[in-house]
């Protein structure tokens, strides 16, 4: 299964694979140009000419694919830039001499920048590094002041500057960035001194074993996973060990005692052979475990760019991968392997082999074929020519499937990524949804098609689509400068949730309190009215409510509850007497002061005679009569009575015997009489005024009868009193007034008299066998002849 096309070389334990004949036309090569690959099969960016100063002859920022081909070029016109290096969303930093931070995108957009503090930028930047760690892409800094300052995640800078290096008179040999414990250090070799700083100390360290010949480190590199460490000396050793400086793995004579122009680390994950390339002009040099070294002469200036499980050699013409060969592959390959996999490569070179011998193993699951056939079929297609992804299987599965999906989609490959997707099967919305949302948000921003084209194409490609959000492509589009075609976008958004924001954001303020109406729901309505209210003048605002009766009743609601000044705006500007004149008998009961509330009331009878609401207003007029008559009252007998109703004042006024006020208050009034004797009633035998009460139910005849008069007293126990009212009940009601007071006998007498078996009845269920035996024979007599008519 070799998924790469170009030429590969053995170098021992090591292979150089070509991936590319590079597309790129340079005249001098890398030679005088400053270089950044990114890691993955990344983007590479060179920068000619970084050395000139004269704006007659600027530098050339140029972008290209793994391949070659251009993605973008540029003229730099900004400061001196010091280093290039790649974060991990592929975005291009820039490093200038006064250690501001300028970020690119692919394509060589513009994106933002930013500061390394004023010490650097006073001190100017002497070196730099950049790296990745945990929390996502860092700076390292060495500043002419010989002091390092760090950025461990340039998305939310946090500025540490780290502690002096005793006795650093000029800059170091050598220096790299190391990440242990989630946590980034500097590793400072000062001659033949090393030194670890992070945020609080400076710790001198000795790595194990190293050779005694040397005098000074000048070269280290970290691996790519920052868990191995080399250091090359002056006497041109090569020390291997952990990055922790605690186990030395090897140490290797290169027998070159000049400085390297580069080194990196070459080893695959989980590999027992550690080995590091060290490169100087025209010459690579493999070392590992052995003593012995491998070298290879390199026709061109290279870069060397440190992966995963190897390194990328760029050079002016070429692209190779150098590896570690896998166990697999030696099994396969040696001179007289006789493992299955070199018989099955020697009884048919072809991937058929591979699918027919599987169907021989009985305990062999297909789905692991499978699966490897559908990962190298996407890397063979990313790896073309025309993508420029050189990824590796390691590296594919480290990177996983939704970043190379998010890389084809930053490259704006959007058709390939769909492919990927539906190839590999990927959900819905993590993939095809996810591709198709971003190439219509690069797809508003063009500016060559119309609004209707533009929209039209989208809702087709995306009408199948789940899960897509057309209020983020139609801010997209907002954004673009392109209004109308947001608009004509957010009519396919299902959610007025997601429509509404927008809208209100681009001034649409109509719109958006329609579209919140029509969703139904009242806190979206809220939303849009209180942004209105603080977005507009006053009398826009009222006029632009008055157009929308549901958003208008809403806000009068709120109004109710906590704007009452505004609620009454509203009803003026309306001419809403009626609603008026309830806002001023409402804002009456609110106000202590007697004049307040009565001016509050006269100006609720205005209103209500406007809205021609006779009823209201007379009503009003009474309240405003009550309390003036509440107050000379309460001035003459100083009774707390202003704010009663009226039923409550004449009970109060009863209960205090101030009989004639009350009866004053129950003809002015026109109090039916009924309501009236109930309270007067109720008042007297509260009080236990059973003299007054005796002389008021001989007044007149009763217009509620009386055996309310003998319920009453029987409520506050007074049978004498009550049994006075019994004669004068009506006989439809003698048989409840007598068994109210206990007379029974009575009771029977009226019950046999009406001849009614239902009265008749009652008695009975009320008599005792014991003592009522007669009466009960009696009733019975009484009881079958009523039965019998």
């Amino acid at each position: 299964f070799v998924a790469y096309r170009g030429q590969t070389e053995l170098l021992g334990p090591l292979r150089k694979i070509e991936l590319y004949e590079m597309g790129w036309n340079l005249k001098d090569g890398l030679r005088e140009c400053l270089v950044a690959a990114a890691p993955y099969g990344g983007p590479i960016a060179l920068l000619k000419g970084h050395y000139r100063r004269s704006p007659s002859a600027r530098p050339q920022l140029e972008i290209y694919s793994s391949s070659g081909l251009p993605l973008a070029s540029f003229p730099w016109k900004s400061g001196v830039v010091k280093q290039l290096g790649w974060t991990v969303s592929d975005d291009l930093l820039c490093v200038q001499e006064d250690g501001t931070v300028l970020v690119y995108d692919l394509w060589g957009g513009f994106k933002r920048h930013f500061s390394m503090g004023n010490e650097v930028s006073q001190s100017q930047v002497l070196e730099t590094k950049i790296f990745h760690s945990p929390y996502g892409t860092g700076v390292a800094i060495l500043t002419g002041a010989l002091r390092f300052t760090l950025a461990t995640n340039i998305d939310d800078i946090k500025l540490r500057r780290l502690p002096e290096v005793p006795g650093l008179q000029e800059a170091p040999s050598c220096w790299a960035v190391l990440t242990q414990d989630r946590q980034s250090k500097v590793l400072v070799a000062n001659g033949s001194q090393l030194f670890i700083l992070d945020n609080t100390a400076c710790t001198p360290v000795t790595p194990p074993g190293l050779s005694p010949q040397a005098s000074s480190i000048v070269h280290m590199c970290v691996s790519f996973s920052y868990k191995y460490l080399a250091l090359l000396t002056d006497s041109g050793h090569v020390w291997m060990g952990t990055s922790n400086l605690k186990e030395k793995l090897s140490e290797v004579d290169t027998k070159i005692k000049t400085p390297p122009k580069q080194m990196a680390w070459c080893r695959r994950p989980k590999s027992q052979q550690p080995s590091a390339v060290v490169m100087w002009d025209g010459l690579l040099i493999v070392v590992g475990e052995c003593k012995e070294t491998i070298q290879y002469h390199l026709d061109d200036d290279s870069v060397l760019v440190p992966e995963l499980d190897g390194v990328r050699i760029i050079s002016g013409t070429h692209h190779e991968l150098l590896q570690e060969v896998p166990g697999a592959c030696e099994e396969i390959f040696k001179i007289a392997s006789m493992a299955p996999g070199a018989l099955l490569l020697e009884a048919h070179k072809e991937y058929e082999a591979a699918s027919f011998g599987k169907c021989f193993l009985s305990n062999f699951p297909p789905e692991q074929f499978v699966s490897m056939c559908r990962d190298l079929r996407v890397l063979n297609a990313v790896r073309d020519y025309t993508v420029g992804i050189p990824l590796t299987h390691t590296q594919f599965k480290q990177m996983t499937v939704q970043v190379l999906i998010d890389r084809l989609v930053y490259r704006k490959l959007y058709p390939l990524a769909i492919e990927v997707c539906r190839y590999l099967k990927t959900p819905e919305y993590q993939g095809v949804s996810r591709v198709l949302k971003h190439w219509a948000c690069y797809k508003v921003q063009q500016k060559e098609e119309s609004d209707e084209v533009i929209a039209k194409a989208v809702s087709v490609k995306l009408a199948d689509a789940a899960g897509i959000s057309y209020s983020e492509i139609a801010t997209k589009a907002y954004e673009s400068g392109r209004t109308e075609l947001a608009i004509k976008l957010l009519e396919f958004e299902p959610r007025s949730g997601e429509q509404v924001p927008l809208l209100l954001k681009m001034k649409k303020s109509p719109l958006a309190l329609s579209k919140a109406i029509e969703s139904g729901d009242t806190d979206l309505v809220y939303t849009v009215v209180m942004y209105l209210k603080n977005e507009l003048n006053r009398g826009d605002f009222f006029m632009m409510l008055r157009n929308q009766p549901v958003a208008l009743s809403l806000y009068k609601q709120f109004c109710k509850h906590q704007e009452q000044d505004t609620l009454k705006d509203l009803f003026n500007q309306d001419d809403d007497h009626e609603e008026l004149g309830n806002f001023y008998v409402k804002a009456s009961y609110k106000d202590q002061r007697l004049e307040a509330r009565v001016a509050l009331l006269q100006s609720a009878v205005d209103e209500y005679y406007k809205a021609k609401n006779d009823f209201s207003a007379k009503t009003t007029e009474d309240e405003m009569r009550l309390l003036r008559f509440q107050r000379k009252l309460e001035e003459e007998k100083d009774e707390q009575l202003v704010g009663f109703s009226l039923q409550d004042t004449m009970t109060t006024l009863l209960s205090v015997g101030l009989h004639k006020h009350a009866e004053q208050l129950y003809k002015d009034f026109r109090v039916p009489d009924k309501r009236f004797w109930w309270l007067k009633l109720k008042a007297l035998a509260e009080k236990e005024d059973w003299e007054e009460l005796e002389k008021f139910g001989k007044t007149k005849k009763s217009p509620i009868g009386y055996l309310p008069f003998v319920e009453v007293c029987i409520k506050h126990h007074n049978k004498y009193e009550a049994k006075k009212y019994v004669s004068k009940v009506t006989p439809e009601q003698k048989v409840k007034a007598h068994l109210a007071v206990g007379d029974m006998e009575g009771a029977a007498e009226a019950a046999i008299e009406r001849r009614n078996e239902s009265e008749i009845s009652t008695v009975l269920s009320r008599c005792s066998a014991t003592t009522d035996h007669l009466l009960m024979e009696r009733l019975n007599r009484a009881k079958a002849t009523a039965v019998k008519k």
